[in-house]
């Protein structure tokens, strides 16, 4: 209850103010692949460290791409009048028309060419829904694998204060080969729900639900929400090393400031899963059996960009993680979260917390249609030891990339990436402050102790059917523990342990018939070599193909 007693006293708070909706785009919408392409040539400004994006602000994107269709290729114009009329409402309320009622009950096309199951529209209220729906069949491993999962979205607009979305997806795994845990993946990590099990799991079947929502209000330079979602920080197609996807969706309260247009700030307070048993609350019930009850876990997290000139953006960040109450200090959007742990833990590590600071740099058509981007993370760095190997305790991890399109075929893009995390990053001794949300890292899917490097070529045919063939090679030392993270000087070299190392190969080829209806072929083949106690490798080999069909991503 005190924390609702908050949040409305913050929106009453911004009550002054004219306040106008934002709805933010989902993060796996291809329409922010076709914006980064288009500011990567130099035709838009598209500030997009952090995402998702509201829908407005992509509308005002495509808008001002509407008056130079002049420099576009003709698939790119083809791509932009496909994106305008998904934004056709969003493209309304920036122009402040006016409109009359429009109802469609039906899967039909509305005013702007737009497919939907059913949608709303007056100077009131609108409202669009679409179901979720997909199936997947493939092979991992030889053995076959069936992917279905269903569900709605919906979204719209309350009066001139009120955005909302919502978003259900139920899924259902099966095969012999499902990866059941999702450590060493990508793919975004989830809590499984199943009832007959075998060590927590059913042979051969899992099922997991997902859900996302969000409510908010924007203004001239800024907006405000509250909702569960995801959130991303920083570039990278191979992996995110700040914010990323793989761990599950989380609940938070987001701000954004741009007062002009070469400053941004955000600034987001997230409730996060401990995955930690709180011994002293759990009690028995009236079963005999125990009410279990988990460890408090929150993160806050702060971010400023500058853009000093045309195509160049500089962001520096800073997080906290901590736990066991709600601090209400960590609410204060400019407060230097490292210090404000200081006065709150007393200076003693053990009441402390675990912060981090970022540092990202993204240049944009500087060097003609190439976008080069770096970010650097760091969880723990001894500034008076950095240079002493036997005292230094430094804990920090980097990726650096390149992307150049339309050189030297239209259509096609090149990708370069290389990530190095060293040993014991996203870790921390007091088990409820990693930096993890339900025991998946909130960074990048590979974890501390190993490297990437990473490239891929991507053409796009026409309109919605587009190919990738990308490659990828890791190294992966030992994660280690926590007596050899604190306890051990020096600290262990980067690699330490037995090694394993990876090499992949893998490919889709994808096409979206109308909005959000796509059918997708991909595969990907995987070596591994295992490092043994006498040093000699061990080989393995991992194949798996896939073709889906969905519609609602």
């Amino acid at each position: 209850m005190k924390r609702l007693l908050i949040i409305l006293f913050i929106l009453f708070a911004f009550n002054q103010l004219s306040f106008t909706q934002v709805v933010y785009e989902r993060l796996n919408s291809d329409v922010y692949l076709f914006l980064s392409r288009l500011s990567q040539k130099g035709l838009i400004d598209f500030n997009d460290q952090i995402r998702p994006l509201s829908r407005k602000y992509i509308a005002e994107k495509l808008s001002s791409l509407k008056q130079n269709t002049d420099k576009l290729t003709s698939l790119e114009v083809e791509e932009l009048n496909f994106y305008l009329s998904d934004f056709g409402r969003e493209l309304d309320l920036l122009n402040n028309q006016k409109i009359e009622t429009e109802k469609v009950s039906s899967i039909n096309k509305d005013q702007f060419g737009r497919y939907r199951l059913f949608s709303y529209r007056d100077n009131l209220f609108s409202f669009n829904l679409s179901p979720i729906l997909g199936a997947e069949i493939g092979s991992r491993d030889n053995q076959r694998l069936i992917h279905i999962w269903n569900g709605i979205s919906f979204y719209g607009y309350l009066a001139d204060n009120i955005g909302f979305s919502f978003r259900f997806v139920d899924n259902t795994e099966k095969g012999n080969t499902i990866d059941k845990w999702r450590t060493f993946t990508p793919k975004t990590g989830f809590h499984v729900r199943n009832d007959e099990t075998i060590f927590g799991f059913p042979p051969d079947k899992i099922e997991y639900s997902e859900v996302n929502t969000n409510i908010g209000i924007d203004w001239s330079w800024g907006s405000f929400s509250a909702g569960k979602d995801f959130l991303e920080w920083g570039y990278g197609e191979s992996g995110l090393i700040v914010l990323s996807q793989k761990a599950p969706s989380f609940p938070f309260i987001r701000l954004d400031v741009s007062p002009v247009d070469w400053l941004s700030f955000n600034y987001f307070h997230a409730f996060l899963s401990s995955d930690v048993i709180d011994s002293n609350e759990t009690y028995y019930h009236q079963t005999g059996g125990e009410r279990i009850v988990f460890r408090e876990k929150y993160l806050a997290s702060h971010t400023l960009t500058i853009k000093p000139t045309k195509g160049l953006s500089l962001s520096l960040g800073e997080s906290i993680v901590y736990a066991d109450k709600f601090e209400f200090s960590y609410l204060f959007p400019l407060i230097f979260f490292r210090v404000n742990d200081h006065h709150l833990s007393r200076q003693i590590n053990e009441a402390g917390s675990n912060s981090q600071f970022f540092f990202s740099v993204s240049s944009r058509n500087q060097l003609k249609n190439t976008h080069l981007y770096g970010s650097l993370f760091i969880d723990e760095l001894t500034i008076t030891n950095m240079f002493d190997k036997e005292k230094q305790r430094n804990q920090f991890g980097f990726s650096v990339g390149a992307s150049v399109t339309d050189l030297p075929i239209d259509n096609l893009t090149l990708k370069l990436e290389y990530t190095k995390i060293y040993p014991f990053v996203y870790e921390h001794y007091i088990q409820t402050t990693t930096y993890q949300n339900a025991s998946y890292n909130l960074g990048h899917w590979m974890g501390s102790n190993g490297d990437l490097i990473y490239g891929s070529v991507n053409y796009r045919f026409l309109r919605g059917l587009q190919a990738t063939l990308w490659t990828q090679y890791i190294r992966k030392g030992e994660k280690g523990n926590a007596y050899l993270q604190y306890q051990t000087q020096p600290q262990p070299p980067f690699l330490f342990g037995l090694r394993k190392n990876y090499s992949y190969f893998g490919g889709f080829i994808k096409y979206e018939f109308v909005h959000e209806l796509f059918a997708k072929f991909d595969f990907q083949f995987m070596k591994s070599s295992e490092q043994q106690e006498d040093l000699s490798y061990s080989d393995s080999n991992l194949n798996e193909f896939y073709f889906s069909i969905y519609y609602g991503l």
